[in-house]
């Protein structure tokens, strides 16, 4: 995530009319040998391993939060109190308490600052062609939700990194996949989740080798977990996460179906969006391909970037996402949502709604998670 960061912040200014220039003026890190390396690698001016003392440096107006998920409350509140801007990576926090109080910080010093989440991935041009698309009424009333996200690269044989500690990362899969389908959901309907059915988390793999050492600890997170919803308006959805799902790399995959027609993202095919006019004629009704790259097509974000299908990666999310938060800053309204330590928060209140359906086995409504 440093270099990803890193990297939207630089190019932020090189790709897009900003109505201000952005800058990485310093960097922290835990360990003083690779923040060396890393602020020489990517020209950074400063670094330092205690991250407090950017609170007091008055050229520092937003600080960009990449850390584990167990710091995120501690930072983030403390930049809110020294007057920064904040963007902390998703999910907002790793307890919902921790999350909680980061939304309230926001709130008391909201006149000052503005929170930002890195859900990078409503910054693919296909899912904002979506998103424009859903607000047109191209979609129609929305029956149903179906999302998934699903990775290999947790077996066994990786090691006990911080993601399978429950005390740094609050929870495995559902809190670092999860959390963004839950969110691009509620970003693509507009709406927030009424009812969490049912949920099954499990954890597969309990021991895992500590790095640097002949020994094993225990991983004591969640290695997949699905749930079944609704939202307010009644559209049904399901939520399915796992890093154990072989021959998936990272298969980001959502669908809607409704009254009007139907849409489709994966992202492994992340510049390409599926439609379904249901309107058409039956006898060549189908999925159409858009390949969602087109200035002229006005597709979101296209235009500051290359011709048409001279597709997009995964680092063009964040910098999109970068510029868009300096516009934010300056009083330009994005051309899709910016999630927000508010909106983070509800994102935050679907997941502990489903690991307590799974805990408890038993249906639960959003409107008891506080």
């Amino acid at each position: 995530m440093g270099r990803a960061h890193a990297n939207a912040w630089g190019q932020a200014n090189r790709f897009f009319d900003l109505p201000r220039r952005v800058a990485l003026r310093t960097v922290a890190a835990r360990d003083g040998d690779a923040l060396d390396k890393f602020v020489a690698q990517w020209g950074i001016p400063h670094g330092t391993t205690d991250w407090r003392s950017i609170a007091k440096d008055p050229m520092v107006e937003l600080v960009d939060v990449a850390t584990p998920n167990d710091s995120h409350k501690e930072i983030a509140i403390a930049m809110l109190e020294a007057g920064k801007h904040v963007a902390c990576e998703k999910p907002l926090a790793g307890t919902l308490n921790d999350a909680r109080a980061m939304r309230d910080a926001a709130k008391k010093h909201r006149k000052k600052s503005q929170t930002f989440v890195w859900f990078n991935y409503r910054r693919c041009p296909a899912l904002g062609l979506a998103w424009q698309m859903m607000r047109q009424g191209l979609v129609g009333r929305v029956y149903h939700v179906r999302a998934q996200y699903l990775q290999s690269w947790g077996g066994p044989d990786t090691p006990l990194l911080w993601r399978f500690k429950k005390g740094e990362a609050g929870s495995g899969a559902h809190g670092d996949l999860n959390a963004h389908i839950v969110d691009m959901a509620r970003f693509l309907l507009g709406e927030e989740l009424q009812d969490i059915h049912g949920a099954v988390s499990r954890t597969f793999v309990q021991e895992r080798a500590i790095p640097g050492s002949d020994k094993k600890g225990r991983s004591d997170v969640d290695d997949a977990v699905v749930f079944l919803a609704s939202f307010q308006s009644g559209a049904i959805a399901t939520f399915e996460a796992t890093r154990l799902a072989a021959g998936h790399l990272n298969a980001n995959r959502i669908e809607v179906n409704g009254e009007l027609g139907s849409l489709r993202f994966e992202f492994e095919s992340m510049n390409e969006l599926w439609w379904c006019d249901n309107r058409e004629d039956p006898r060549t009704r189908g999925w159409k391909r858009i390949v969602a790259t087109s200035a002229a097509g006005m597709h979101p974000w296209a235009g500051s970037w290359w011709p048409d299908a001279h597709v997009l990666g995964y680092e063009h999310g964040f910098v999109n996402m970068a510029a868009d938060i300096v516009g934010a800053l300056c009083g330009v309204e994005p051309q899709v949502p910016l999630a927000d330590f508010e909106d983070a928060y509800q994102t935050q209140r679907v997941l502990e709604a489903a690991m307590k359906s799974a805990k408890e086995k038993c249906a639960i409504r959003m409107a008891e998670i506080k």
